[in-house]
């Protein structure tokens, strides 16, 4: 290894300032220097070639760097409504270069052309700045290196699963020998399988930048967007979109494993799987813009999982390919997220018992049935299917389960399960009558009044003055907002608003809203979780207090990272970003939110 040149700086700090480009089947997240620190092949679940946010055994390993000697400063910003990041290096002398990222994705032969490919375009902008790249990809989570054959215009990194191949009309020598070199013209590199290119490096990059970038901007174009906030709106969609496993449907609740809840509390999951929870918000938020493809992507995973059930008990999380063992171990050889352990590899919450898994399912599918614009709407053959799934939900809404927040070590009846077990027959009575079968609705009816008197008067605490996180219980719980969202109950009624004045009192730190008060398996939740916050913001707006609601939301913007993206948590005292990345929950609370409150269209026009 030759000696590090002195004017290149070291890597920058592990921090949550991502960027993430993506086409619907890789993704890759891109630090504020512009190297890409995380990125998993061949689909978002899969072995992270380049894990550097995590750490390494070095500490260029597990990263694709595009660095600039002497680095002075960085600009990062996306192309507007799109996914194609830019990153901007300057040198201490003024010279500059432009890193543009992407992954292809456009329309081509009749289907979306989405190769597992991550496109890197680097020009000067100004003078001939000196750079280095080190392209560094490990395998099985950072215990192999590849072994590396060349050619004259590409490097193959072989690993025993998979092979990458990169090509590019930059100097092959350079690159091996990650020698710095002046930066005089345009170069361009294509990362992805082990096949050659029909067309040259230069032209073929080029064409996928131009059609990626008119495929998002002709997306970001149809989008029903709030009059206030669209920047923000547009962003949170677009990375929900990117969220999205094509091939299959599955919706992924955020692209990274273990980066912890809070600092040294090993409250660190891997979020690189689909949950039926999170995966209806994401469809309802991306509806409520117009964007209904994303709906019909998931449903085809999600009849998939509902055949698969049988009728009877559905796991609350699936593999993206519809996996149904996601079997959790402890990977030893990366050290974590600024050395926080211990990183895990799959979700032990596969096994749980979640009952508002049910709701959640019917409440995916509900406007499909009322939609007239689907290539393929609901008809009777998905209703009586879904029918299956209410069945089930009758039959344990009032009976004990890990609950939303998926508490390993305790079991109860938990009003946020109970609650979506009634959104299910609720919705079902919708169904039945928009589908012209009174006798299904009249029954699906009785069974939502039966389930919903018994939720109001069990989940009501009379000391706490306020509806509890479990039936008989005293705990408060942010999730029992949803009663509102989901059209259980009046938000204007007396006990909703002592509901959340009680909420506010105990679990909010300022703006910002924890999950729960009670201790749980690690102890009691340190961040405030965001979309709980999220919660609070709709439930002031449907009372009446949208200038408070405003003012929050407003709060909650300013604490994105730079490019509009949040994580799952956020720290009240410190406002630094904590948990997996990009979080869906927490996009989605962006988009309900600017729907909420935003001023109408016709205020101004």
């Amino acid at each position: 290894m030759n000696h590090e040149p002195t004017g290149f700086a070291p890597p920058a700090a592990a921090s949550l300032s991502l960027g993430m480009v993506g086409n619907c089947a890789i993704s890759a997240l891109i630090d504020p220097q512009g190297r890409v620190v995380w990125c998993c092949l061949p689909r978002f679940d899969g072995d992270p070639v380049f894990h550097a946010l995590l750490g390494g055994q070095q500490p260029d390993h597990g990263a694709f760097a595009i660095e600039i000697e002497n680095l002075a400063e960085t600009r990062q910003y996306y192309e507007p409504n799109t996914a194609v990041l830019v990153t901007e290096l300057w040198d201490e002398q003024g010279q500059g270069l432009a890193i543009t990222d992407f992954a292809p994705r456009f329309p081509s032969r009749g289907r979306f052309f989405r190769p597992t490919m991550l496109v890197r375009r680097i020009r000067p902008l100004k003078g001939t700045p000196r750079i280095r790249v080190n392209i560094s990809p490990r395998f099985d989570w950072g215990r192999l290196p590849p072994t590396i054959t060349s050619g004259s215009n590409h490097i193959r990194y072989v690993g025993e699963q998979q092979t990458l191949r990169l090509q590019t009309d930059a100097s092959i020598s350079h690159l091996l020998a990650r020698q710095p070199f002046l930066l005089t013209r345009e170069h361009n590199f294509l990362l992805g399988p082990d096949e050659t290119l029909q067309d040259g490096v230069g032209d073929t990059a080029r064409h996928f930048e131009q059609e990626t970038l008119a495929y998002w901007r002709g997306w970001s174009q149809r989008l029903a967007l709030p009059l206030e906030w669209q920047d923000a709106v547009i962003r949170a969609a677009i990375t929900l979109k990117l969220s999205l496993f094509e091939d299959t449907g599955a919706i992924v609740a955020a692209m990274t494993t273990s980066i912890p809840e809070a600092p040294g509390t090993q409250r660190n999951w891997d979020y690189r799987y689909c949950w039926l929870r999170d995966a209806f918000f994401v469809v309802r938020a991306l509806n409520s813009l117009a964007e209904v493809g994303t709906m019909e992507d998931y449903l085809r995973w999600l009849t998939n999982v509902v055949v698969g059930a049988g009728g009877g008990h559905v796991q609350p999380l699936h593999g993206i390919g519809l996996e149904r063992e996601l079997p959790e171990r402890l990977c030893d050889t990366l050290p974590g997220y600024r050395g926080m352990g211990p990183v895990r590899v799959g979700n032990q919450a596969q096994e749980h018992f979640q009952h508002d898994v049910y709701g959640n399912i019917v409440l995916a599918e509900a406007q499909a049935f009322h939609d007239q614009r689907l290539l393929r709407p609901a008809g009777r053959a998905d209703f009586e299917r879904l029918e299956a799934v209410g069945e089930q939900a009758v039959r344990v809404y009032d009976k004990p389960d890990a609950g939303m927040w998926e508490l390993r070590t305790r079991a109860r009846v938990h009003t946020s399960s109970a609650l979506m077990c009634w959104a299910a027959c609720d919705r079902l009575a919708k169904i039945a009558r928009t589908l012209a079968l009174p006798e299904r609705a009249s029954h699906w009816q009785q069974h939502a009044d039966t389930m919903r008197e018994r939720i109001l008067r069990e989940s009501w605490n009379e000391e706490r003055q306020a509806f509890v996180e479990s039936f008989g219980g005293r705990d408060l719980d942010a999730s029992v907002l949803l009663m509102a969202e989901v059209g259980l109950i009046d938000p204007r009624d007396p006990r909703f608003i002592a509901t959340l004045a009680a909420l506010e009192a105990h679990l909010c730190d300022g703006p910002y809203m924890r999950r729960y008060e009670a201790a749980d398996d690690f102890g009691k939740p340190e961040t405030a979780f965001n979309i709980c916050t999220f919660w609070r913001i709709d439930a002031l707006a449907r009372i009446g207090r949208a200038d408070e609601a405003r003012a929050i939301f407003e709060t909650m913007l300013a604490a994105r990272n730079p490019l509009g993206m949040l994580s799952e948590d956020t720290h009240a005292t410190t406002g630094e970003m904590w948990g997996n990345f990009p979080q869906t929950y927490s996009m989605v609370g962006i988009i309900n939110a600017a729907v909420r409150l935003s001023a109408p269209w016709d205020s101004v026009i």
